[in-house]
């Protein structure tokens, strides 16, 4: 019988849900027992090698290539959770949502105290994802069938919904796994 698989994503920001899912520490070998990883840091699988039963999707929408990735994993998940404050709400990156986007740039590569640019030019390369008008979240672009708040989730966050979900049991997770205080 063949496991279902699981891929996994980091778009707009900064690592840390990947971090907590690496942190269920001897219960990643039960997860592997359970699945196999299909496009994932955790694996180092660049694409998909097929249909996945889950899909875990860190970080917000800043730039094309995040909307492009995006859709491709609701294309190729049945179901599509967003983990974290990035993927759920835009999080940190999402602060430049109050500045718009050209003064952004001009900070970042003109006028900035530390910026030492001679020639005052932004980068503008065909190789350089082009930046959206603000950070969106994941549910924002596609539809998302589940969000995992936190800053990142908790490691047993992140393990009990998925254990529910890849047992085919209802996604029940007590208030001391997703209370934020």
């Amino acid at each position: 019988m063949t496991k279902p698989k699981v891929a996994t994503t980091s778009l707009a920001g900064c690592f840390g849900c990947h971090m907590s899912l690496l942190d269920i520490d001897d219960r990643i070998l039960k997860l592997v027992e359970l699945v196999d990883f299909d496009k994932s840091p955790v694996d180092d699988i660049k694409t998909f090698t097929g249909r996945c039963a889950v899909g875990l999707v860190e970080g917000g929408c800043a730039n094309e290539e995040n909307v492009h990735v995006l859709q491709d994993f609701r294309n190729h998940c049945d179901i599509l959770i967003s983990m974290g404050d990035c993927a759920t709400m835009g999080g940190i990156p999402a602060m430049r949502n109050t500045i718009p986007l050209q003064e952004c740039l001009d900070v970042a590569y003109k006028t900035g105290v530390t910026v030492y640019n001679p020639d005052n030019v932004v980068p503008n390369d065909p190789d350089i994802p082009l930046l959206l008008d603000r950070v969106y979240p994941c549910h924002e672009v596609v539809k998302i069938d589940y969000h995992l708040p936190g800053c990142p989730p908790s490691a047993d966050t992140l393990w009990e919904a998925l254990v529910a979900l890849l047992t085919d049991k209802p996604m029940e997770l007590p208030y001391e796994l997703i209370k934020y205080d």
